[in-house]
This record gives structure tokens, C-alpha cells and sequence, in this order.
């Protein structure tokens, strides 16, 4: 028996269906007329998308307060099995913020910025409900 989704219109419910454009799955009509008032596509595959003038960048150590900062395994599989998520990450805005995130010398102002960006925002609380936080 196939894997179990939750609808990702309503969040509620366990899906029965998938979008035939963008395979998003949904559970009922109402929750696919709500989905189709925003047009969708079929998702192209990340190895098809042209990468935009990637920068390689020095590695640099990695600073952690906290232990509780860090995600576990399970959380990070959350995160990568997110189909809304994966979805979000095509944006090439969003892609644009989080490489100049990445790629700063100073990440915590850049991110304090993207924090004012509503995508990025939307986006980081899709993250952290897909942890559990």
C-alpha cells in the first residue's frame, strides 16, 4: 500500500488525488477548485532547471550555539519529503535569497533581511512546520 499524504490545499485531510499539472496532492473537489485558482505546472526536475551563475564559495566553519539548533535526521527528512516545500524552492526569487544568504560573509544580517521578504517568510514558516517547531 502506497505511502499516506496529507492534503496540501486544506492540511487536513489524507489526500486521494494528485494535480495533473503539478502532482500536488489534494483530497476533494473543493480543495482542487481552490488549488487550480492559482495556476500550476508540471515541476521541472532539478537536474533539467539551468543553475544561474553559481559562485563556488570558501568553506567556513560552522557556528552553533545551541545543540537544540541543529536538525535531526527525522527533521531534515520532513523537510526534504515536503512536496509544498520542494515546490517553493523553484521560486527563483527565493532561490536568489537564500544563495545571498549562503554566499555573505555575513549571513545573520542577511537573513535578518530576507526576514522582511514575505516569500522567504512564508517559506521558513513552511520549514519550521514541517519540523514540528
Amino acid at each position: 500500500m502506497g505511502t499516506k499524504h496529507k492534503c496540501q490545499v486544506c492540511h487536513e485531510a489524507e489526500s486521494k488525488y494528485k494535480c495533473p499539472s503539478c502532482r500536488v496532492p489534494y483530497c476533494s473537489l473543493v480543495c482542487f477548485t481552490k488549488h487550480k485558482e492559482t495556476p500550476c505546472a508540471i515541476p521541472v526536475p532539478v537536474e533539467e532547471k539551468p543553475v544561474a551563475d553559481v559562485k563556488v564559495v570558501e568553506k567556513r566553519p560552522v557556528k552553533v550555539d545551541e545543540p537544540g539548533e541543529v536538525l535531526l535526521k527525522l527533521q531534515l527528512e520532513s523537510i526534504a519529503s515536503s512536496s509544498e516545500i520542494r515546490n517553493d524552492l523553484m521560486d527563483e526569487s527565493l532561490q536568489k535569497l537564500i544563495h545571498k544568504i549562503d554566499c555573505s560573509t555575513d549571513p545573520e544580517t542577511e537573513l535578518d533581511v530576507a526576514m522582511g521578504v514575505d516569500v522567504f517568510r512564508i517559506f521558513t514558516d513552511k520549514i519550521l512546520s514541517a519540523i514540528g517547531s
